[in-house]
């Protein structure tokens, strides 16, 4: 896999959202002060309704969006430590004409902006304790297994992607398989596993680009087109405090997986047009939520340090959602915005 470093103008021109000043700021600093940075706060469920009746979310979360179903969850441990999870962390964009009448070409080339990457590593803006992978297409994976050797964090997957990150360069002993179902604990925070799905398109519902990796490593990915789905995964992470965020990387799900679960943050996918009842049924399944917050809505052609344009599913899913579940508040950030439980 190629790594370019084509994107040093792009840091000229973030005045907007500039990337060491956006949300926590730079890790370091934070967990040298022994103070969360100031960041937007979820508003209050209102006082009736299911949702507000079931339970209000509890103080622990920090939510910033990187564009696409790039997040990054923090946390403070028991001994004041500020702890990292990245889901899906995809911050190179490289173009791909997804969202275009044509759409994506599949001999796009597997780019990684490792520039970019370090600036924001080595001025502590980007850390990780754990990566979270949910697939292995060319929009949620590229970047994790330079992440990884940067950060050290543990990154989670399916031997499919473990196969692939390997053949990407991805330290070896830093990569844990999973097959949904583990529950794991770690200093802070915990995190569930959960199978799910991939959403499918087209006339005939297909996956794009599917396929597995097992065994052994494949060559290393030249073209986006070698970037297979893999089996998908969902996670739920919970802070020491009992807050917790639950994570879909594409517009589906295993609505039986869901069962007992009630997070107080959902960051639900845009799309999901071939699910029946995509939103309903998930809302339903987890309690109606306090919180949904929309994910994977954003055309990622379109420059990470600008607003995000919509590609179209946004407004479809606030409908959805409001119906569905009049009690759970739609909440919609922007491109490097923070919100807090």
């Amino acid at each position: 896999m190629g790594r370019v470093n084509d994107r040093n103008d792009r840091n000229d021109t973030v005045s907007r959202r500039a990337v060491f000043g956006v949300g926590l700021g730079a890790a370091a600093a934070v967990a040298a002060s022994g103070g969360m940075a100031a960041a937007t706060r979820l508003p209050d469920v209102p006082e009736t309704g299911r949702a507000r009746q079931a339970r209000r979310a509890t103080p622990g979360l920090w939510l910033r969006w990187w564009g696409n179903n790039s997040w990054e969850i923090k946390t403070r441990a028991a001994d004041g430590t500020v702890k990292t999870v990245l889901i899906d962390p995809w911050l190179t964009r490289f173009h791909t004409g997804t969202y275009s009448k044509q759409g994506a070409d599949p001999k796009t080339r597997v780019t990684v902006d490792t520039a970019l990457l370090d600036r924001m590593i080595d001025s502590g803006e980007l850390r990780a304790d754990h990566i979270l992978v949910t697939h292995g297409h060319y929009d949620h994976l590229p970047d994790v297994p330079y992440l990884a050797e940067r950060t050290g964090a543990t990154v989670v997957g399916t031997e499919t992607h473990v196969n692939l990150m390997l053949a990407m360069g991805a330290p070896k002993d830093q990569l844990s398989i999973a097959v949904g179902g583990e529950y794991l604990s770690f200093d802070g925070y915990a995190i569930r596993v959960l199978r799910s799905l991939h959403s499918a398109s087209a006339p005939r519902g297909k996956v794009a680009f599917a396929g597995t990796r097992p065994a052994v490593p494949p060559s290393p990915p030249e073209y986006i087109r070698d970037l297979v789905e893999g089996g998908t995964l969902a996670y739920e992470v919970i802070t020491e405090s009992g807050a917790s965020v639950l994570n879909f990387g594409g517009s589906n799900y295993i609505e039986a997986e869901l069962a007992g679960l009630r997070p107080d943050v959902v960051l639900l996918p845009a799309g999901g047009g071939m699910v029946p009842d995509y939103v309903g049924r998930l809302l339903r399944a987890l309690g109606h939520p306090p919180y949904v917050v929309p994910t994977h809505w954003d055309d990622f052609d379109e420059p990470l340090f600008e607003p995000a344009k919509d590609w179209g599913g946004l407004q479809p899913l606030r409908d959805a959602v409001t119906s569905a579940s009049p009690d759970s508040r739609f909440q919609v950030i922007d491109h490097l915005e923070t919100l807090r439980t």
